[in-house]
């Protein structure tokens, strides 16, 4: 698109969208946040950039703004607070972003059912705030938990450690809402936890990466918060930690996370040199002393070095490991998604290990196989594409979700070719016929 064009353009999207929105509510690319420029510009191919950023103020102009989208064929590019607006495959070209931020409120709360209705902009953290004084919260621990939003972590499917207890976000969502390319609001599942109906839908949102259509509501099923919460460090000898992980998973134990960890994460963290498994056990005072007593057991028998937090300790802990491994610090750095069946981790991070030993940190939920790892000093397409292949060997995949636009120009970030392609593009044009939602993002 010439420069003439594309002003012309933009004129036009705005003498339309300023009859729907107040001017700080439409953002010109020029004035848009340092911050959002920056994320965007590790995503949007050609660094073809959109016109505006528009932040609706309720679901009611949120529709309005679509139908008019719709209707002109412009490009969108749906996100929460942006901080995952970088995430998976390079965009292109994007005529406007539209976030869901301002759309934070709370719709329904059934403090009893545990169940709760809200807007997708709501963060993470205030929704937290909201159910801590009813002593429940909702079991999710994503990237950038001070600025993600519900939106946002649904449609990354970004869970967390407590996925070994809980399960991911799609075991937690009960029902949505969500605004297809032509305006209109469809809507899947309900407020119970046993209604079923549309639970394929909310499924296929999950994950959707803005794709096929902007998330408005999420409801939510909740959890009673622990009333007591400990967490056990174990380091030693790969073969060791190996059987850690296998005698945990076919124990009674009960633990809310379970990770393997490389041992540059263990480095990082002054536990000592080797591979560790760091689990950890929330539940009233009793149980989380009983199954911790267990566990200290099997590692001594192991010869492993034992390391135990409670408190504040033990949130710092899990704190750094989130910023370890999961936080972009700099344009040389990797993050990334992996997955594998679980009795093969052990060589994944092996691999991770031997190819980078001190600049590849990795994280793995014991019970799925599912994990997070993060590469610094821009690693060779070799490592990435060895890393891959060990995970495709094994039943697994590795997406890349941060990195700069060369790494993602010659390192395909999603690395999916199997047989449900062509079944994820029919679902694209049946959802998004005009591919105007998140153009190139994913598949």
């Amino acid at each position: 698109m010439t420069v003439f064009n594309w002003i012309l353009m933009t004129s036009a999207i705005a003498s339309q969208l300023e009859s729907l929105l107040d001017s700080p509510d439409l953002i010109p690319w020029e004035n848009v946040d340092i911050a959002w420029k920056d994320r965007l510009q590790r995503t949007v191919a050609n660094l073809s950039f959109p016109h505006y950023l528009i932040i609706p103020p309720n679901i009611e102009t949120l529709t309005d703004i679509v139908t008019l989208a719709g209707k002109h064929k412009w490009s969108m590019v749906p996100c929460g607070n942006g901080s995952k607006l970088h995430w998976g495959g390079l965009l292109s070209d994007a005529n406007v972003i539209i976030s869901t931020q301002k759309l934070n409120q709370v719709i329904d709360y059934a403090v009893n059912d545990l169940t709760i209705t809200v807007e997708a902009g709501i963060k993470l953290k205030e929704l937290q705030a909201i159910l801590e004084p009813h002593h429940q919260f909702l079991p999710i621990d994503p990237a950038y938990p001070e600025d993600a939003t519900i939106g946002g972590i649904m449609a990354t499917a970004d869970t967390g450690s407590w996925r070994q207890r809980y399960g991911g976000i799609r075991d937690l969502v009960l029902g949505l809402s969500f605004v297809r390319w032509d305006g209109k609001i469809a809507k899947a599942g309900g407020k119970v936890v046993k209604n079923v109906a549309g639970y394929d839908l909310m499924k296929l949102l999950t994950g959707s990466y803005g794709t096929l259509g902007i998330i408005s509501t999420v409801t939510f099923r909740l959890y009673p918060i622990p009333q007591a919460s400990g967490t056990l460090v174990m380091t030693g000898a790969a073969e060791d930690i190996n059987t850690m992980a296998k005698t945990l998973l076919q124990s009674g134990l009960q633990p809310t996370a379970a990770e393997m960890v490389s041992p540059s994460v263990v480095k990082s963290l002054e536990l000592g040199e080797d591979m560790g498994v760091i689990v950890r056990f929330q539940s009233i005072p009793e149980s989380v002393d009983e199954q911790t007593k267990q566990v200290q057991a099997i590692a001594e028998k192991l010869n492993l070095k034992t390391d135990f937090y409670e408190d504040k300790i033990e949130q710092n802990l899990w704190k750094r490991l989130q910023e370890l491994i999961r936080v972009f610090n700099t344009n040389s750095v990797i993050t990334g998604k992996i997955g594998i069946i679980p009795n093969k981790m052990i060589n994944w991070v092996n691999k991770l290990n031997e190819l980078t030993p001190e600049n590849g940190w990795a994280m793995i939920n014991l019970n799925t196989g599912i994990g997070q790892f993060k590469l610094d000093l821009e690693p060779s397409l070799g490592i990435l594409k060895q890393l891959r292949s060990l995970s495709q060997e094994n039943r697994g995949f590795l997406t890349i979700l941060e990195a700069n636009q060369t790494i993602k120009k010659q390192f395909e970030p999603w690395g999916y070719y199997g047989s449900a392609l062509p079944l994820m593009k029919q679902i694209k044009t049946k959802f998004d016929p005009h591919t105007l939602f998140s153009p190139s993002r994913f598949i």
